[in-house]
């Protein structure tokens, strides 16, 4: 009885078809990008490893998820292409079958949260990326719905495949390749979830107090260097840094004097003789 399955391609064959839809797509400019998972492990760096447990502790997708680990380790991802919200692929099944995902742009309170939250804790770019990360700050980058990382609400996807799931094996493997994708390239995450990178570190710097920003110790001249480098005696100022009349006044004469005995040390031209003012 023929209940309208296609009948089972075997992965040699299938890995077979694909390539030769590949090589056409790059003979016509198109950059092939596939997933190449090696050995057991689909992600193997904080950012891939997070993409993938923030995947499987959602009981939405687990049902499909196993099969699609299956796909992405035999390298039926033979292309994905990750952009701002969106990924697409092609995925070697029966037949070559297109994918697409949509994830839904982090929430700009929700981002700020998380940038306000994780100052002071990312010194670099570099540091980020490579997800070396405080415990702290790791834990608030992956909580489950207030984090970085989507929910299933926030996930979009659709498959040319006739599976009628709502997540078929295809789309599980896209999921999964997305996460060894960030293993190689994990700001893309921040690309998938439409949020700068950068804001997390320059949020870092304007939470910095006030008090960091002065001039370090040393760097500052002090009022006897000032006296004994040009000579003159320095104004003392009150405590608020507003000085009172008396100080104002001694200062204007401080200046008036300096200027007096800049004068009497300079010493005449030869041949030039020196006329007093009359007192």
């Amino acid at each position: 009885m023929d209940y309208g399955w296609r009948p089972y391609v075997p992965v040699a064959v299938r890995r077979a078809n694909a390539e030769r839809e590949m090589a056409r797509l790059r003979k016509k400019g198109h950059a092939v990008s596939p997933v190449i998972v090696e050995g057991r492990a689909i992600a193997r760096t904080f950012w891939g490893k997070s993409w993938c447990r923030n995947l499987e502790r959602y009981s939405d997708f687990s049902n499909r998820l196993p099969r699609g680990r299956t796909y992405v380790r035999n390298g039926s991802v033979v292309d994905l292409q990750l952009s701002s919200g969106s990924a697409e692929a092609s995925v070697a099944g029966s037949s070559l079958y297109k994918v697409k995902v949509r994830v839904a742009a982090v929430p700009k309170v929700r981002w700020q949260a998380i940038c306000r939250e994780c100052a002071g804790g990312i010194n670099s770019i570099v540091e980020l990326l490579q997800g070396r990360l405080s415990n702290a700050v790791m834990e608030r980058i992956c909580a489950e719905k207030t984090g970085l990382f989507p929910s299933p609400a926030e996930i979009e996807f659709s498959c040319s495949c006739p599976d009628w799931a709502s997540m078929c094996k295809h789309v599980a493997a896209v999921l999964y390749g997305i996460g060894a994708r960030l293993d190689e390239r994990p700001e893309l995450l921040f690309a998938l979830r439409t949020v700068d990178e950068k804001d997390l570190i320059t949020k870092a710097g304007r939470d910095l107090p006030l008090g960091r920003l002065a001039p370090a110790a040393g760097r500052v001249l002090e009022d006897a260097t000032l006296s004994e480098m040009f000579g003159i005696e320095m104004a003392e100022t009150s405590p608020t840094g507003v000085g009172s009349r008396a100080s104002k006044g001694s200062a204007r004469g401080t200046t008036e004097g300096a200027k007096r005995a800049l004068r009497l040390v300079k010493k005449p031209a030869e041949g030039r003789k020196v006329r007093r003012r009359p007192e």
